[in-house]
């Protein structure tokens, strides 16, 4: 039972990112006790709690405002009897939503108690005693890390006494905390256990130092947030929005000469420059996409600057710098009658102009048509000086300060106006090392040191460093996943940056912002004296799992993609599965149906399914089609992903054999399907509004019309809810699904197939017309779900196994999971093994430590030296799947696994052994070898008693069986 309040600080309810730190004095009786004393909290945004100094946990977990977990801890051993005792909780509030928080308000809520028996105790709670201060080192105007996630870190070291967190500190300048309701108040109206264990934190040193350069970066630079300045509204949700304005600024060029102005990350909104009315032709910007820059010869004196804001923005941050080859100095236009321009303290040298238009798109609601050629845009665009301003002056207004950050680090690391090699000098190695010594960085007169830190994988979690500086030094770290012969990948529209400014001395710090990267850029600017980095190591951080499958074979690179398969999944398993450990970290819902049949075989967990299948139906307020990521400030549908999502509730009740799992989901299944069963039109056939993906390929996959693929996976999402509804005992409503099935089976065999191309189509557009295109994604799906039989099924599968190449090709590793399914329907494992070997292997000839989101031929990176996006994706790691299940054979024949298939198909290895975790205990441990003179399979089976085993060989071999039951 909740007794304490939930709390917080003077203020805003909901401010911008605020780090803002909360302490309570108390003494413990000096009293024997054989009891726990445990700790409960929770907190809007997230938190880092210490008790009497020591780090204990942070959370909570991403979830709905409305059902907000509370975490809770054991702390009777950090506890001091008879002594002064010290909680200290910094509460970071986002104050702005993102793809896996809904804006709430700020708040702490945390009660200790202790429990002797059945009977428990308040020791105390949140309340008007504690007391809270904004923490000073955390510069509140960085901007954000990307438009899924929240802010990056600007910490001043200078700024605040880290001994906040111990007993003796003195809080006599801090505020009392408010209290601002009770449990249960909204938006937090149920609390809710923590539903997952805690996440790992283990300490990972780097590879080696990869690369010293001497480095100056671009004279100025500055990351916007253009969407909020443009449509302030738009922080309490992360939809995409329409902005239409303009950013203006008055540039002073000492004398004649040189101006470079540049994006090395626009955020999705192209650099488009005006300098005294003249707008720079598309031929003038240069640099490696999607990077742009742009030049031009400015007399010396004044020149307005313009830059043009007219697109669709999701949140990215705007990186801007301006570099010259003489002295240039930046303002705010001076418009008469507008306050809050022009020099000044703390004054943004940019105004900005509009918006003229805003509009908020969700892709499951009718379109919103915005008008983005207005006339006062167009004006305003035609303006050519800063005097001109007053004619528009009823659009110009000044830009919030904490909407613009200066000295951008992200701009600063990827526009190096010096950027000369240096030798690594030997000593510099001890930087990555578990020693006493430090690296030494060098000082390099007049410029940067930056020290390139190779991991040796890809990891993800809690960068951490100790080092040695002088008062006032900065150290930069950028953190990203690929380079190649000193080309590197930069992370575009992911900010992956931490800046560190030092006190004098020695000093250690751990970020508090989860970051995934291989490769760490640490840049030492402006400092006074060498310094000594002791340390530099990253706090892997991901769902508790053992390797407890494996996998081995006589084809060596099976064998690294299986492995790079498994760490991939493993550092996409947070709180929930996301996509990728860098740019999004979102649960994607589609991504994560394959993610946790990955996991059955390579972790066997079944927590983590369960928490993610749990939440998607909680999105039923934003759509009764569910989400496609959530908990998610972005209402949007892919129907694919719930159609995936509903195959993955049978898939987990097979696994696990919880009857109470399938019958708690089965009623959101029914609910969601009885909606998109609603939009079927007269033909039978799924015609929907929305974000219709399957894949990334050029094939047409339209926003509005008959999507073939989605069709086809409604059918099979229909018979997986019909076989989950017998299990959860409603057979009747189980029958309607199946005939449901049966009706749009046969809609699409009418509709969808085309004679004359001998195939299916991709679509029917709104218009009528069918697709021009032709796919292997479709005649894929139709396979898999069952759509054709006969003559289409045997001319579908001729495509499947020998790909015509006028057919569009599968884009991503997440579409060859579809493809090695139906493959595997069909027994031709040899096909796909043939497949992952050829796909997969060029990643690892690529150097990958993981697997990656699309195929270099996908033709979705920004530019040719990009083989893909994101190169550790949860959604590609299928081959930990497919090579237990269909190599080693194992398959789970009834709910729970109490009976186990294994047949084995060889598909050209000569011997292949391994693990496959079993749900709740237990492993099956197989191995085999072929004869191939004596045409004979040597199997040996390892598996608990329990679990009643159906053995098979391949087709043409005699099987010899050795069995050990275990238990």
């Amino acid at each position: 039972m909740w007794q304490a309040s939930w709390i917080w600080g003077p203020g805003e309810a909901s401010p911008r990112n605020e780090w803002r730190c909360f302490r309570k004095h108390f003494r413990v009786p000096d009293e024997a006790s054989a009891g726990e004393t445990l700790l409960k909290l929770t907190a809007d945004s997230r938190y880092v709690l210490y008790v009497n100094g020591t780090l204990v946990g942070r959370g909570p977990v991403r979830a709905f405002p409305s059902n907000l977990p509370y975490d809770e801890y054991d702390v009777g051993h950090l506890l001091k009897p008879g002594a002064d005792n010290t909680i200290a909780v910094l509460v970071l509030h986002y104050g702005v939503a993102t793809f896996q928080y809904l804006r709430g308000r700020g708040g702490l809520l945390l009660q200790l108690e202790r429990t002797e028996g059945a009977a428990s105790r308040v020791l105390l709670g949140t309340d008007e005693t504690w007391t809270t201060a904004v923490h000073g080192a955390f510069d509140a105007t960085s901007q954000r890390i990307s438009c899924q996630l929240a802010f990056t870190e600007r910490y001043d070291s200078r700024g605040w006494d880290e001994a906040w967190k111990l007993p003796g500190f003195d809080d006599a300048a801090w505020v009392r905390a408010t209290v601002i309701g009770s449990p249960g108040m909204a938006p937090w109206t149920t609390l809710s256990p923590r539903p997952i264990p805690y996440l790992t934190e283990e300490p990972v040193y780097p590879a080696r130092v990869e690369e010293l350069n001497a480095v100056k970066p671009a004279a100025w630079s500055a990351a916007f947030d253009i969407r909020t300045i443009m449509a302030p509204e738009s922080v309490n949700h992360a939809n995409p929005v329409t902005i239409v304005g303009l950013l203006a600024a008055v540039v002073t060029m000492a004398e004649d000469g040189v101006l470079t102005i540049g994006s090395v990350d626009n955020g999705r909104m192209p650099l488009r420059v005006s300098l005294d009315g003249r707008w720079l032709a598309a031929e003038d910007y240069y640099g490696e996409a999607p990077q742009q820059f742009v030049q031009a010869r400015l007399a010396a004196g004044e020149h307005l600057l313009l830059l043009d804001l007219n697109r669709v923005t999701h949140g990215h941050a705007y990186h801007l710098g301006l570099d010259g080859d003489v002295p240039f100095a930046l303002r705010a236009p001076a418009v008469t009658g507008v306050d809050g321009l022009g020099d000044g303290e703390g004054r943004v040298p940019f105004a900005a102009i509009g918006a003229f238009a805003t509009g908020e798109h969700i892709d499951h609601r009718p379109a919103t048509i915005v008008d983005r050629e207005p006339a006062a845009y167009a004006a305003a665009k035609r303006i050519a000086s800063e005097s001109g301003l007053a004619d528009c002056r009823e659009w110009v207004r000044p830009i919030d300060p904490r909407l613009y950050h200066t000295t951008d680090v992200y701009t600063q690391t990827a526009w190096r106006t010096v950027d000369r090699p240096q030798p690594v000098p030997a000593a510099l190695q001890r930087a990555v090392l578990a020693s006493a010594d430090p690296g030494v960085v060098p000082l390099l007169p007049g410029l940067d040191t930056e020290v390139l830190i190779d991991f040796g994988r890809e990891l993800t979690g809690y960068v951490a460093f100790e080092l040695d500086a002088g008062e006032g030094t900065i150290v930069d770290f950028y953190g990203f996943e690929y380079m190649r012969d000193g080309w590197r990948q930069y992370t575009y529209e992911l900010d992956n940056t931490l800046r560190y400014t030092c006190r004098e001395g020695r000093q250690t710090y751990t970020s508090l912002v989860r970051r995934g990267l291989r490769y760490l850029a640490v840049t030492v600017r402006g400092a006074s004296r060498p310094v000594k980095l002791y340390e530099v190591k990253l706090l892997q951080s991901n769902f508790p799992v053992a390797n407890a499958g494996t996998f081995q074979s006589s084809d060596a690179m099976l064998n690294e993609i299986w492995r790079i398969s498994r760490d991939t999944t493993r550092l996409c398993m947070e709180d929930t599965f996301v996509d990728c450990p860098a740019f999004e970290q979102t649960f994607w819902v589609g991504d994560a149906r394959n993610a946790s049949l990955i996991n059955y075989y390579a972790f066997g967990s079944s927590e983590i399914v369960e928490r993610i299948l749990r939440l998607v139906p909680e999105s039923a307020f934003q759509t009764p089609l569910y989400a496609d990521q959530v908990p998610s400030g972005w209402s949007s549908v892919i129907p694919n992903w719930t159609f995936f999502w509903v195959t993955a509730c049978l898939e987990h009740y097979q696994y696990s054999g919880s009857e109470t799992f399938a019958r708690d989901l089965w009623p959101h299944v029914r609910f969601t399907l009885e909606h998109y069963l609603a939009k079927l039109d007269e033909r039978g056939l799924l015609n929907i509004s929305g974000w219709n993906l399957l894949d990334w390929a050029n094939f047409e996959q339209p926003g509005e019309g008959v999507v073939s693929p989605q069709n086809m996976f409604l059918v099979k999402a229909l018979r997986d809810a019909a076989a989950l509804a017998a299990a959860a005992g409603d057979a009747a409503d189980g029958d309607r699904f199946e005939s449901a099935a049966d009706r749009l089976r046969v809609a699409i065999n009418a509709q969808l197939w085309d004679a004359s191309r001998r195939a299916y189509l991709d679509c029917i557009h709104a218009d009528g017309s069918p697709s021009k295109t032709t796919s292997m994604q479709t005649q894929v799906v139709a396979s898999l779900c069952g759509i054709p039989d006969g003559e289409r099924a045997a001319i579908v599968k001729d495509y499947i196994v020998e790909p015509p190449a006028s057919f569009v090709q599968i884009g991503s590793p997440f579409m060859s999971f579809f493809y090695h399914e139906a493959l595997a329907k069909l027994g031709l494992q040899d096909v796909m093994a043939r497949d992952i070997r050829t796909q997969y292997g060029a990643m690892v000839d690529n150097g990958a430590t993981t697997v990656w989101e699309v195929y270099p031929t996908s033709g979705i990176t920004h530019n040719d030296n990009m083989l893909t996006r994101s190169h550790c994706h949860a959604w590609s790691a299928g081959p930990v799947f497919f090579l237990g299940s269909e190599i080693l054979g194992v398959r789970g024949v009834t709910p729970g696994w109490t009976k186990v298939r294994i047949a084995p198909k060889p598909s050209g290895l000569a011997w292949a052994r391994g693990s496959v975790p079993l749900p709740g205990s237990g492993r099956i441990d197989v191995s085999w070898r072929l004869d191939e003179t004596a045409k004979r399979m040597s199997l040996r089976v390892a598996a608990p008693s329990a679990v009643e085993l159906d053995l098979a060989g391949p087709d043409g071999y005699e099987l010899d069986v050795e069995r050990i039951a275990l238990g």
